[in-house]
């Protein structure tokens, strides 16, 4: 079975009491029941974590690397300006590797500053403003057959 580590960023623990006109009313546990539910449906084994902290989610990445699992990433608030967690995204997707980044709403509908992703660049892909549904929509593009695209 295919092993994806599901990591989520800063505030996502929040998530149901945090803005929910703007990510939903769903709380993180109940994310996790769904993406579990949607990995076991896919063939996939999902393990969801969530962090606030920057060099957490960087180990993260690395133990991804290490294990070989493929990525769904949510980096939230670190997606505008953590070149931390830009390089070690960039050492799953350079090592062979694929990472969905992954957004409840759309960054580009929302204010100025969050136009801008340093993750996007090295990602596989990204899928955003589809609230939870961004991250099944992830886990079946990890079940596509066919080549993995060039990023050059």
């Amino acid at each position: 079975m295919t092993e994806v580590l599901v990591l989520n960023g800063p505030n996502l623990g929040r998530l149901g009491s945090r803005e929910p006109d703007v990510y939903g009313h769903l709380d993180h546990e109940g994310l996790t029941a769904r993406v579990h539910s949607w990995a076991s449906e896919l063939g996939l084994h999902a393990e969801v974590r969530q962090s606030d902290d920057e060099a957490e989610l960087v180990h993260w990445l690395h133990e991804a690397v290490d294990s070989r699992s493929d990525v769904v990433l949510n980096p939230a608030a670190f997606t505008h300006y953590s070149y931390a967690l830009r390089d070690a995204a960039a050492q799953v997707t350079t090592g062979g590797l694929r990472l969905v980044e992954v957004h409840l709403s759309n960054p580009a509908a929302r204010e100025r500053f969050r136009h801008t992703s340093v993750i996007a660049g090295i990602a596989t892909g990204t899928i955003a403003g589809f609230g939870v549904d961004s991250y099944r929509l992830a886990l079946q593009a990890l079940t596509a057959e066919g080549e993995r695209p060039d990023r050059g």
